[in-house]
């Protein structure tokens, strides 16, 4: 097949096939019906998105990018580029839909063609995100993945949905905002006055706006992770959230930020990225040892896993702006990994519940004799989450710990502290739940595991192991978004 005879492009194909499922979703009316389809393009994403990573030499460039006018008034171009950062991150989310519907499969939503259309109309939005050149495009995709976030939560999460929607809806809508404000100054600033991430990093602003324009972007990206002391939104989106929904915001959405400090915050910002990195690291290791103290303390679940995602966000917020070759390493594979095991953690959390009807660790314990397999799964996960040698997590954590410590000495130690704290409540964790006392007496009758949960567990299972013993098919689909990131940092710091 000639390249150049190409109709449509992998990053369009992925954006659009989402939207439309999910548009031809909302007009359906068996519940049934709309599950079936919703997972059938779940998967046929993944199909899209595992055929597009044989399709990454540069022959094949008209397959993996796209650019034609969108605004041409404005200067702004629906560019999409499908670099390997950006096919790292669309598997990512490829992945997580499915997983997200097996483990929910059996579950019955009110409105089931409202739930799963908007969950598809998030994933067109999130592909996008990880995609987009141009700043107007990303600012669109980025709100995209937000709006449906904001009504699934809302309309089908716990008993303080209303409340913990608003707070997530102000944090979010104020970060937005000020975003939209820096895209439109620097746009201002531009020599051609177009909005591509080209014409974006060759944008030189005066020192003193620069550091003015980088923290509107940065404080956006930072409500996103969510990095210190802007988390406060998160442990109740994901402790009230519907648990699919959950999956999607702790395992994909939160990468937004820490792709979106890569691709644009870093490259656009150079100098202000220089001056504020050391006080930006601070705040990072900060709230990896605050999150993981608070999740040694809790008593749910839920919250147990949200403290500890902030902790591993907060690491790789801190190896990003080390800048350092081997931490930008660590942070791509880690991306993906930490999604991957996060959303193992959800899958586990959320069958717990369902099966023994609570959450509450000092409720819970003798789990192992009332399911096996499930200890077995949770087990691997935990250990996983912990960065266990020959897990997935241990390379990515290695890689950005050695690459923080070539930044400083100190705040590495204080960072590595947190190995300690993760293994004391992960471990303490399994322990409670699965070993110890019974303290439930229908735990031993309650030992079923649906099909469809089992398969989504094994794909997680199997995800961790192989990418722990041979990580390096992930570490060659991101070696040249690092080259890329580095040779525009190297020479400015």
């Amino acid at each position: 097949m000639n390249p150049n005879d190409v109709f449509i492009t992998f990053p369009e194909l992925l954006v659009w096939f989402p939207l439309l499922s999910g548009l031809i979703i909302f007009f359906l009316n068996k519940e049934n019906q709309v599950k079936k389809l919703a997972l059938t393009s779940s998967f046929i994403t993944v199909a899209i998105v595992v055929a597009s990573l044989f399709f990454t030499d540069k022959k094949y460039f008209n397959f993996n990018n796209v650019s034609y006018f969108w605004l041409p008034s404005l200067g702004s171009s629906f560019a999409l580029m499908y670099d390997g950062m950006g096919r790292m991150l669309c598997l990512l989310t490829s992945l997580a839909f499915p997983l997200a519907f097996l483990s929910s499969y059996n579950k019955s939503y009110t409105k089931p063609n409202s739930f799963y259309g908007l969950m598809l109309l998030m994933q067109s939005g999130l592909i996008g995100v990880f995609c987009a050149m141009d700043a107007l495009v990303f600012y669109f995709f980025w709100e995209l993945a937000l709006i449906p976030a904001y009504f699934l939560s809302s309309r089908w999460g716990g008993e303080r949905r209303i409340q913990t929607t608003f707070k997530f809806f102000v944090y979010t809508f104020v970060g937005s905002l000020l975003m939209l404000i820096g895209i439109i100054y620097v746009y201002l600033h531009t020599p051609d006055l177009t909005f591509s991430l080209h014409s974006f990093t060759n944008t030189r602003l005066p020192v003193g706006k620069e550091e003015i324009t980088f923290w509107l972007f940065f404080i956006a990206f930072a409500i996103k992770m969510p990095v210190f002391p802007f988390h406060t939104w998160q442990p109740d989106a994901y402790e009230q959230a519907t648990p699919s929904v959950t999956m999607i915001l702790s395992g994909v959405m939160v990468k937004m930020g820490v792709f979106a400090l890569i691709r644009w915050l870093i490259p656009v910002f150079p100098y202000a990225s220089q001056i504020y990195a050391n006080f930006i690291i601070i705040l990072a290791v900060i709230g990896m040892v605050y999150a993981s103290c608070i999740a040694w303390m809790q008593d749910d679940l839920k919250r147990l896993v949200a403290y500890s995602s902030i902790a591993h966000i907060g690491l790789m917020c801190a190896a990003v702006f080390a800048r350092d070759e081997s931490g930008m390493k660590g942070v791509m594979i880690q991306m993906f990994n930490h999604g991957i095991n996060v959303i193992g953690l959800w899958i586990v959390v959320d069958l717990i519940e369902r099966i023994w009807g609570t959450r509450k660790i000092s409720e819970l314990g003798g789990l192992a004799n009332a399911s096996p397999v499930l200890t077995i799964f949770m087990v691997v996960i935990a250990l996983a989450n912990l960065a266990l040698p020959l897990t997935n997590a241990f390379v990515g954590e290695f890689l950005m710990f050695n690459g923080l410590f070539s930044h400083g000495i100190w705040t590495t130690a204080i960072a590595l502290f947190c190995i300690i704290l993760v293994a004391i409540y992960t471990l303490n964790m399994v322990r409670r739940v699965f070993y110890g006392e019974t303290k439930r007496e229908n735990v031993l009758s309650l030992s079923t595991i649906d099909s469809n949960v089992k398969t989504a567990l094994v794909i997680v299972v199997l995800i961790i192991l192989v990418l722990g013993v041979f990580p390096k098919p992930m570490f060659e689909l991101t070696q040249d978004s690092v080259d890329v990131f580095m040779s525009k940092v190297k020479g400015l710091f």
